[in-house]
C-alpha cells in the first residue's frame, strides 16, 4: 500500500458527506481525498498527493518540502451533496483517475474559462 510522503490529517466525514474519511495535506493547499475506510483514504490521498506535486511541477509552481507548513494557507474544503459526489465518483472511475484529480481538473478548467472571458 502506497502511503503519503507529506504530513496529512484524517477526519471523519459528516453524515451528510459520508460515510468515510477525509485526508488533507497542510503543506499542499487544496490537496485532499477521501475513502470509505482509513486505509482507502490513505491510498487515495497518496494518489492525490502525487497528482498535486506533478501538477505543480508542470505549471512551474513551487513544491514545498514535506513538513514545511504548520498551517494550510489557502486551505479549501468542499462539501458536496451526495448526488454530486456520486456523479463525480462515476466520472472519475470512467476516466480512471481519483476524484481529487478530477475535481482539480474541473475547477482548473472552469477557472480558465472564466479568466479567458474577462
Amino acid at each position: 500500500m502506497e502511503t503519503p510522503k507529506y504530513p496529512f490529517e484524517i477526519s471523519l466525514l459528516s453524515d451528510e458527506d459520508g460515510p468515510g474519511y477525509l485526508v488533507t495535506f497542510p503543506d499542499l493547499p487544496g490537496c485532499m481525498s477521501d475513502g470509505d475506510t482509513v486505509e482507502e483514504a490513505l491510498v487515495n490521498g497518496a494518489d492525490a498527493e502525487k497528482a498535486w506535486v506533478q501538477a505543480a511541477k508542470k505549471w512551474g509552481d513551487a513544491v514545498p518540502e514535506p513538513g514545511s507548513s504548520t498551517k494550510a494557507p489557502g486551505r479549501f474544503v468542499l462539501r458536496t451533496p451526495k448526488s454530486l459526489h456520486a456523479k463525480l465518483t462515476r466520472q472519475a472511475d470512467a476516466e480512471g483517475v481519483s476524484m481529487n484529480t478530477l475535481a482539480v481538473a474541473l475547477l482548473a478548467e472552469g477557472l480558465g474559462r472564466k479568466q479567458a472571458g474577462r
